[in-house]
C-alpha cells in the first residue's frame, strides 16, 4: 500500500523520468514543490507543456527548434562548407559557447548502440548523407564524445564517406577519454576543435 496519496505517487513517479532521479530524489523535488513553491511548480508545468507542444527539431540539422529551420541552418553568417557531426543538442550549446565554430552542424541525437536497438536509421544517417551530398560539403568534423559509443560512432561514420574528396577530420587534445563534450570546459573544447586531426583516407 502506498504511503502517498495517488496524486502525489503520480507526481513522484513522473519525476523519476528524468535520468540520476531516483524514489528519494523525486520524493523530495515532489514535497519541495507542494510545500514551498506551488507557483514555481505551475510555471515548470506551463513551461514543460509549451515546449513539449511547440519545440521540434530543424528539418536540415535536427537541432532543437521553434521553425522549419533554426537559427543556425537559416543564418547567412555560417560557412556551409563546413559540417560539425555532433551526438545531441547540449553539445552544439557547449561548441556555440566556444566562438570558435561558424560552420553547420547535424545531431545525431544518440550515439550507435547496437545492443540498445540504436543503429544508422536511428541517428539519422541518411539525412546526414543527403545533407552532405545537397550542401557539397568540404569537411565533416566529427564531434562525437569520446565513449566507447562515440568512437565507434565517428569511425562508422568516417567510412562512409573516406574517398569522396571530403576531409573528414576528429575532435583532438583536450577531450578526456570517455568523456562527453557537453561536460568539457569551454577553452578545451575550443583548442579540441583547433586542433582537430584529419582521418587517413588510407
Amino acid at each position: 500500500m502506498s504511503r502517498y496519496t495517488p496524486l502525489i505517487d503520480q507526481l513522484i513517479e513522473a519525476l523519476r523520468c528524468q535520468p540520476g532521479i531516483g524514489p528519494k530524489s523525486a520524493q523530495r523535488i515532489a514535497f519541495e514543490l507542494l510545500e514551498r513553491n506551488r507557483d514555481g511548480a505551475r510555471r515548470l508545468a506551463d513551461a514543460l507543456y509549451q515546449a513539449i507542444d511547440g519545440v521540434g527539431h530543424c528539418d536540415q540539422c535536427r537541432n532543437f527548434s521553434e521553425t522549419p529551420l533554426c537559427t543556425i541552418c537559416s543564418s547567412a553568417k555560417r560557412n556551409n562548407q563546413i559540417l560539425c557531426i555532433v551526438e545531441n543538442p547540449a553539445d552544439v550549446v557547449s561548441i556555440e559557447q566556444t566562438g570558435s565554430f561558424s560552420g553547420m552542424y547535424f545531431v545525431l541525437m544518440g550515439h550507435l548502440s547496437p545492443l540498445d536497438g540504436i543503429g544508422p536509421e536511428e541517428i539519422g544517417i541518411d539525412k546526414l548523407e543527403h545533407l552532405v551530398q545537397q550542401k557539397a560539403i568540404e569537411e565533416i568534423i566529427l564531434a562525437t564524445g569520446t565513449t566507447l559509443e562515440g568512437e565507434a560512432t565517428a569511425h562508422y561514420i568516417s567510412q562512409i564517406f573516406l574517398g569522396s574528396g571530403i576531409t573528414i577530420s576528429r575532435i583532438a587534445h583536450g577531450v578526456p577519454l570517455g568523456g562527453e563534450l557537453d561536460l568539457v570546459d569551454g577553452g578545451t573544447l575550443s583548442h579540441a576543435l583547433a586542433s582537430r586531426q584529419k582521418i587517413s583516407h588510407e
